[in-house]
């Protein structure tokens, strides 16, 4: 999948449209059942674990997370991945989802239009490791683009206009090296961090292009020539829920292994697929992604608002 610049705008036409929604009276016919007015996204036996669509293997990489919080609070926990960045932004505005994995820009566009959530963990992949990951500037094998200066002109993949490793800090870069990415450029938003990979390793569609170091690692069709260290994605946990419920799943997410993953029976928890993706979590909180904001300042970036 991929869309041009206009995605900008639609993305703050779909940010003003659930911000208009949230003021006015639901529909008859769209009555919140009682246990979602009470403050779940589905109802009372169920939790809505909501992601961003980052690649093809995103529901395999956090079903064995979600079936350790399944088994430790006795809910269903429901899969819920939402077409893009924007719809995951509007399903947390409209409290559809009770837990998620966020990147850190959604997380700020999503609080700063209203949605109420806490950040409690981040994902780290590695013994040692500190949550944070790089946003890698990547072009094909046998490019001749040496920095990112060199991609003026160029048709340049990005993952999708709320992406924080995938557009937010290539854009704040991309303008420290005196490129306008909106007239410099040309955009094409690709949807996922692995489809940019792909289109960049192509050649084709994209000449240079940007996104998160896990989902470069995995092909020889690109070269890294720029990464900056970006703050890792939060786990978030919806202050809809009931208090009780609310302070029970934030334990579970804030400081989790994968040996105790193991250790409470779950399928998966031993793969390798799941092993590359985790190995715990470490607590992080909303100051953690100031920085996050004050890019968003310092690029007046529209999806910041």
């Amino acid at each position: 999948m991929s869309t041009r610049t206009k995605i900008s705008a639609l993305t703050l036409a779909l940010l003003a449209s659930v911000s208009l929604a949230a003021c006015s009276a639901a529909p008859a016919g769209n009555a919140q059942t009682p246990e979602a007015a009470a403050g779940f996204a589905k109802d009372a036996s169920t939790l809505v674990f909501g992601v961003v669509p980052d690649s093809v293997d995103t529901e395999t990489n956090y079903q064995p997370l979600m079936d350790y919080l399944a088994k430790e609070t006795g809910k269903t926990v429901e899969y819920h991945e939402s077409t893009d960045y924007a719809a995951l932004i509007e399903a947390s505005i409209a409290g559809k989802i009770d837990v998620a994995s966020f990147s850190g820009f959604t997380y700020v566009t999503a609080t700063n239009n209203g949605a109420k959530l806490t950040p409690v963990s981040s994902i780290v992949t590695s013994e040692g490791q500190e949550p944070g990951y790089f946003s890698q500037a990547i072009v094909p094998a046998d490019s001749d683009i040496k920095t990112i200066a060199d991609m003026k002109g160029k048709k340049v993949c990005f993952v999708d206009p709320s992406s924080t490793s995938g557009y937010l800090f290539p854009s704040y870069n991309l303008g420290k090296a005196g490129i306008n990415v909106d007239s410099d450029i040309e955009k094409v938003f690709a949807g996922k961090h692995d489809v940019s990979v792909t289109k960049v390793g192509e050649g084709k569609e994209c000449e240079a292009g940007f996104a998160e170091d896990s989902e470069v690692a995995k092909s020889d069709k690109v070269k890294v020539i720029d990464q900056t260290m970006v703050p890792g994605a939060p786990i978030v946990v919806s202050n809809n829920l009931p208090e009780e419920l609310r302070t029970e799943v934030a334990g579970l997410m804030k400081e989790l292994t994968i040996d105790e993953i193991a250790a409470a029976g779950i399928a998966g928890a031993d793969s390798e697929g799941f092993k590359a993706v985790f190995f715990e979590t470490k607590p992080v909180d909303d100051a953690y992604y100031n920085t996050i904001r004050d890019i968003c300042k310092s690029t007046n970036a529209s999806q910041c608002q």
